[in-house]
């Protein structure tokens, strides 16, 4: 690999956000280590807290060749080799395999680094080399109307891993997508054929930028700059129908007619759609009838269903007359409680909590509400009979935000099509395009003006500015998904929907992602409402499309000025948004009167309309306990329940509900250089 001059960047020490950019750009990088450090008992001292810091971030971006420089050795030669040997030992875990360990006291041991160095074959990171980049060397702008807050940036610098098309887009690190006006191929200001004797920067300093090449883009090919996806609001409008669908409509609806289904008051046909038959008392003999309702997938195990059901009808058989004497009863106590006030309830309620307080397993218990009906205050969830296996519609009631991404019909394939025209612009001679290694000046239309002048500012500090070129499709919006684990080194609780900064690659955008479990064995994952230490999580978020294998680096804000904090590690797992993500709950209720494998369950729900609604679902005990709602007794919300076991009073009934979780759309996409 030939590069035109070597350029030395020196990393600040404390400013990780820094380091990370220059690690995102450099072929080799080299770390200095002290041999004076102390270190005791085969523990070493070599790496202080932020160089371990550091080592974590950068490899989880991907290390290029990497070397380390030990300093401080003693002038004995035997002294010195069992020092490095020591030094090198200590630390060699934390680098890869390949990482070289040179002495760096004197000049004569650097310039053999560097005569070493000339002769190494350097590496990058794979994900590096498919895209085009260039660091920039000098910034400036045009501003062609002050009232529009947009100007042209001219971005220069050396043309970096792939050949550059002024018809594709590129990509302002921290601030943003946008087109080529045009490319200028400039005269390179260091060639490598300039005499020895000269000064590099009185070179630079001298250099008159003379154009060599001048490329326009072409209206036709260019890229257009798609971010969000532009819904009609007269997409969904229904055409008039045909004859030959409204005669199956009409048969549709007579065969409908001839099944007549017993359903709760005041559902609608959409809530019908999903409700299993539920006949308690009046169950067909063909074995098909679900008493437990709300079941999603048919194609589950039949045998299992029918041992299930079979359960239940030796259950009721085995309840003689005195079992139905003492429900009555039961019937009858169960009426003194409706007397109570909504205080009174309310305190019930917290006894009752404070007594199950050691039981308290299960984070997503929630309280039912007692002035709003639990239909209404949950009107979004649904029960699933198997969370595993049972079906979700993931086209089913989507928000406004999915009208504005984009979603491939086949991810794979498009990725593949799309690295095939990259690799075919890599290998043609064409006239859009400027070769590899060339230094180019790169004429960026509407920049934000206040973007523009900071990267004006930056561009003589330590902090390298980055350009790099946007695959097809990766302006777009789109469900991204990110395989992340919480940075050890962060103790902070990080939330859903927390805004955070997502380094993926080169770009870095704002996005506020919903954590999920990584489930394998099922098409859907259980929402987290907390990223969790010590285990690998799915990170879903509204953000630009991005093509597969990238690393990510997770920050967050700090409140005050402080500098952003690693929050977590991870790497772009997928693009699918229809990745169904449900959010779970648990209603909790508490059996007042048991009657073997009958319970009074009280507290779960407050109106008896309530109980009606939620009753094909599925409920449960603590003590592994598994049945289904029969009838509400009494004005408060008590119900019957049977369950295909002996019940303990101490026992609390559950109920499994569930709604689809989605990522929030970030307030501002990029963060302007933070």
């Amino acid at each position: 690999m030939c590069i035109p001059f070597l350029m030395v960047l020196k990393a600040p020490y404390g400013d990780l956000l820094t380091c990370m950019e220059m690690a995102k750009v450099a072929d080799l990088m080299a770390f200095v280590a002290s041999a004076s450090s102390p270190w005791e008992e085969n523990k070493s001292n070599f790496i202080d807290s932020f160089g371990s810091q550091c080592l974590s971030v950068l490899r989880s971006i991907g290390l290029p060749s990497t070397t380390v420089l030990i300093r401080d050795l003693p002038s004995d030669l035997k002294k010195k080799n069992e020092m490095k040997k020591i030094c090198a030992s200590q630390i060699a875990s934390e680098f890869p395999e390949d990482c070289k360990f040179y002495p760096a006291d004197t000049r004569d041991e650097l310039h053999k680094f560097m005569w070493l160095f000339k002769a190494q074959r350097l590496s990058v990171p794979h994900w590096r080399s498919q895209r085009p980049y260039v660091v920039a060397q000098k910034v400036g702008m045009v501003v062609d109307d002050e009232s529009s807050g947009m100007c042209t940036l001219l971005f220069s610098g050396y043309l970096r891993a792939r050949k550059l098309s002024v018809n594709q887009l590129v990509h302002v690190s921290g601030v943003g997508d946008f087109q080529f006006s045009k490319i200028e191929v400039l005269k390179d200001p260091i060639p490598l054929n300039e005499r020895k004797n000269q000064n590099s920067m009185e070179l630079d300093a001298s250099h008159d930028e003379e154009v060599l090449k001048s490329l326009v883009p072409d209206p036709i090919k260019q890229e257009p700059l798609i971010v969000e996806n532009t819904p009609d609001p007269l997409a969904g409008e229904q055409t008039w129908p045909t004859e030959e669908e409204m005669a199956e409509a009409d048969k549709n609806q007579k065969q409908g007619k001839l099944k007549k289904r017993n359903l709760p008051r005041g559902t609608s046909e959409y809530q019908a759609a999903w409700i299993v038959d539920d006949t308690d008392e009046e169950d067909s003999d063909d074995g098909h009838s679900d008493d437990n309702g709300m079941v999603f997938d048919r194609g589950e195990d039949s045998n299992q269903e029918r041992r299930y059901d079979q359960d239940f009808e030796d259950d009721e058989k085995s309840l003689n007359v005195r079992d139905f004497d003492s429900a009555t009863q039961n019937d009858s106590e169960m009426m003194d409680d409706e007397d109570l006030t909504e205080e009174q309830i309310k305190e019930e309620i917290k006894k009752i909590k404070e007594a199950h307080a050691e039981d308290e397993e299960f984070p997503d218990e929630v309280e039912t509400p007692i002035d709003v009906p639990a239909r209404r205050r949950f009107a979004k969830y649904r029960g699933l009979k198997s969370f595993r296996t049972s079906t979700w519609d993931p086209n089913e009631s989507l928000p406004q935000d999915y009208a504005r991404i984009f979603a491939f019909d086949n991810v794979a394939r498009t990725q593949k099509l799309v690295l095939k025209q990259a690799l075919k612009i890599e290998e043609e001679d064409r006239d859009d395009c400027v070769p590899t290694g060339s230094y180019v000046r790169m004429h960026i239309k509407e920049v934000p003006l206040v973007a523009a002048s900071k990267l004006s500012s930056l561009v003589n500090t330590t902090k390298p500015i980055i350009g790099f070129g946007l695959l097809q499709h990766e302006s777009k919006m789109s469900v991204l998904h990110f395989s992340v684990k919480k940075y050890d080194g962060y103790e902070a609780p990080l939330k859903t929907k927390e805004e955070l900064v997502f380094h993926v690659g080169f770009r870095q955008f704002i996005a506020r992602p919903v954590f999920s479990t990584d489930n394998f064995s099922s098409d859907k994952h259980k929402m987290e409402r907390f990223l969790h230490p010590g285990g690998f999580s799915l990170a879903s978020i509204y953000g630009p499309i991005s093509f597969p294998p990238l690393p990510l680096v997770v920050l967050k804000i700090s409140e005050g000025s402080g500098a952003p904090a690693v929050a977590a590690l991870g790497s772009l797992k997928s693009i699918e948004p229809n990745k169904i993500i449900l959010k779970k709950i648990i209603l909790t209720g508490y059996p007042q009167r048991v009657s073997k494998m009958k319970a009074s369950v009280r507290y779960m729900f407050h109106n008896p309309e309530d109980v009606k609604w939620f009753k094909p679902v599925e409920v449960w005990s603590k003590c592994g306990r598994r049945g289904r709602v029969k009838e509400p007794v009494g004005t408060h919300g008590a119900m019957k329940c049977i369950f295909n076991g002996v019940v303990q009073q101490h026992d609390i009934v559950c109920m499994n509900l569930y709604k689809r979780a989605y990522p929030k759309w970030p307030e501002r996409l990029y963060p302007q250089l933070l």
